[in-house]
């Protein structure tokens, strides 16, 4: 008989996966409904910050953690500017520019980008000739395929189930059409997020080492991005009155953003890894998109269009050709450990 502990990593993960769905939904709604894409980041950080910092402070007490230095310090303020003022800055206005179901597509891209990244820094190999390798070149050729066919093939409509809005805003919605040059600047700013937030993931698994602790780690950016994000705001929405919550789709947007994907999704996805490692977590991340497109469909009565499900295809099958490349490269390495390969680079996932 089955252990029960064998599937809980299989639900924890489908709840993961539905909890970022809503998030990508609802932030959506929440842009179409007139919240700035900076204000809503800031809040997401400030919220997720109110929750972790006490718990680092905790942990810190008990001296478990290391002591922080000056340098180590700036280290962090600048991991936290390209991770997450930039790299999630950019998400937001993609996701502002697109829809919810074009970033949940190219979010699966994020482990291809850090493969690639990981190459270009030496801290990965690619055997052409060999079938691995060339499984993780097609993966990244799949993945800029993906990209390009969101980015200009629109195809035809497919209608939504229903044609009433769960969150139907009163007066003009600022984000239900989108002209063509707005949708491609969208994809390309989703594509630099993604590679920006690869290079954070690169980069934080080398700062790691400095600082094993990852509550610590993620409790500090998040100090640092909240300042960062409130200054970026401010540029860009200096009306205030815009920056209040109401009890409608802006305050769950915020505390969607914060509590859920934030905090709580973090601590299942890292037990996931724990159970059953990276690369499982990662091969779950295309429920997001499955979940996002009936979500659209059926709650907010969103017209998706082909071409927006055929990127997201050819993206998911790039990340699958990775993921697989990954596991026969790590096959022949752990049956012949003479050979000189170079350490495996984890594929991350994404946190949004």
């Amino acid at each position: 008989m089955v252990d029960d502990d064998t599937w809980k990593p299989y639900g924890v993960m489908i709840i993961i996966q539905a909890i970022y769905a809503a998030t990508f939904v609802i932030s959506k709604a929440a842009f179409d409904a007139g919240l700035s894409p900076f204000v809503l980041l800031f809040y997401r950080q400030a919220i997720s910050s109110l929750v972790l910092v006490p718990i680092s402070v905790l942990v810190k007490c008990r001296g478990t953690a290391p002591k922080l230095s000056f340098i180590l310090l700036l280290k962090f303020f600048f991991l936290a500017l390209i991770g997450i003022t930039v790299a999630l800055g950019a998400y937001q206005v993609g996701l502002k520019y697109t829809t919810e179901t074009v970033v949940s597509a190219s979010s699966n891209a994020i482990p291809v980008i850090t493969f690639f990244l990981a190459l270009l820094l030496r801290m990965e190999n690619l055997k052409i000739r060999r079938l691995h390798g060339m499984a993780k070149a097609a993966g990244v050729v799949l993945c800029l395929a993906g990209v390009v066919a969101i980015a200009f093939y629109v195809g035809p409509a497919i209608h939504p189930m229903n044609q009433h809005h769960l969150f139907r805003q009163s007066g003009n919605s600022t984000g239900q059409v989108h002209s063509k040059g707005t949708w491609i600047k969208g994809t390309f700013l989703l594509l630099f997020a993604n590679t920006a937030f690869s290079l954070w993931l690169v980069m934080q698994g080398v700062m790691l080492k400095e600082c094993p602790s990852k509550l610590l780690v993620t409790s500090i950016q998040g100090i640092f991005s909240t300042f960062q994000t409130f200054i970026v705001a401010i540029a860009f929405e200096r009306d205030f009155s815009k920056w209040k919550l109401g009890f409608d789709v802006r305050l769950l947007a915020a505390l969607c953003s914060g509590l859920c994907t934030g905090g709580f999704c973090w601590y299942l996805q890292a037990w996931c890894i724990i159970k059953k490692g990276p690369v499982f977590v990662a091969m779950m991340n295309p429920l997001a998109i499955v979940f996002t497109i009936f979500s659209a469909l059926l709650f907010l009565g969103k017209t998706i269009h082909l071409g927006s499900v055929l990127g997201g295809i050819l993206t998911v099958a790039g990340l699958y050709s990775v993921l697989w490349g990954k596991y026969k490269e790590n096959k022949i390495s752990s049956t012949t450990p003479n050979e000189n390969l170079k350490q495996d680079v984890i594929l991350p996932v994404q946190e949004k």
